[in-house]
């Protein structure tokens, strides 16, 4: 397993030109990494903040926590990712982040950041460009839930899922990680359980895409790629080859 500051340089490194100074700044920090649970709560909407966390390996989930108990999943963070980077800059988090499948999280202490950032405002900038993509995908999920019709919009969610995982090196063959469960797939397109199965099962009849036992397959890339109406440009990605299927 990559070593948790090299998992963030290689993420931020994608957006942003660090010198070795930088590089150097970044791995003196503090990493405490743990492991998470499945749907294990790592970050609880309402918590003030100490540290930022940076996602090691395995998947987790971003979301609103509602006042029937619900969830509304709001996006998807995978290694390499800084999730509640915005909880540098306030003081109530005011949303929750659990992890999907097994995932390891490293905690990176707010003050440290602080003190790095004064000293190299490159990497401070390279943290601010992630909350700025962080801003574009929740854009598009906005609409992409409330104006693309139910097929689209699931085949969306994976082209994204899977544009970024490759991008960050996580394919294996045209599968990928993905341990999410209906309930939760719902719970992120706004679709109640019964339109989750028949949606699912219209892509898999399609030829398009598979989800069994915790993966995604993709099996003809361009075709869900027209299903979802996706195009990458807004992950604002540096290696935006398309996948080969």
């Amino acid at each position: 397993m990559e070593k948790a500051h090299d998992v963030l340089i290689r993420n931020l490194s994608e957006h942003t030109a660090l010198t070795g100074e930088d590089l150097d700044e970044i791995r003196a920090l503090t990493f405490t990494q743990r492991d998470v649970a499945p749907n294990e709560d790592f970050i609880r909407q309402g918590d003030e903040p100490e540290h930022s966390a940076l996602v090691v390996s395995g998947m987790v989930a971003r979301y609103h926590l509602l006042g029937s108990g619900g969830r509304q999943y709001l996006a998807f963070h995978i290694s390499g990712d800084l999730p509640d980077s915005q909880g540098l800059f306030i003081d109530q988090m005011d949303h929750g982040l659990s992890a999907l499948g097994h995932a390891s999280v490293a905690f990176i202490p707010h003050r440290e950041l602080f003190t790095a950032f004064r000293r190299r405002p490159t990497f401070a900038l390279s943290v601010w460009r992630e909350t700025l993509l962080d801003a574009s995908i929740f854009r598009e999920a906005i609409t992409n839930n409330s104006a693309r019709p139910m097929q689209a919009r699931m085949a969306h969610l994976f082209c994204e899922l899977f544009y970024r995982a490759r991008a960050a090196q996580l394919i294996r063959g045209n599968r990928f990680r993905l341990p999410i469960s209906l309930v939760q797939l719902g719970e992120t397109l706004g679709m109640a359980i019964a339109t989750v199965n028949r949606t699912l099962a219209d892509l898999r009849r399609g030829g398009a895409m598979d989800l069994r036992d915790g993966e995604l397959i993709v099996l003809k890339w361009r075709e869900l790629q027209r299903l979802g109406d996706f195009s990458p440009a807004y992950l604002h990605l540096k290696r935006q080859s398309p996948p080969e299927t």
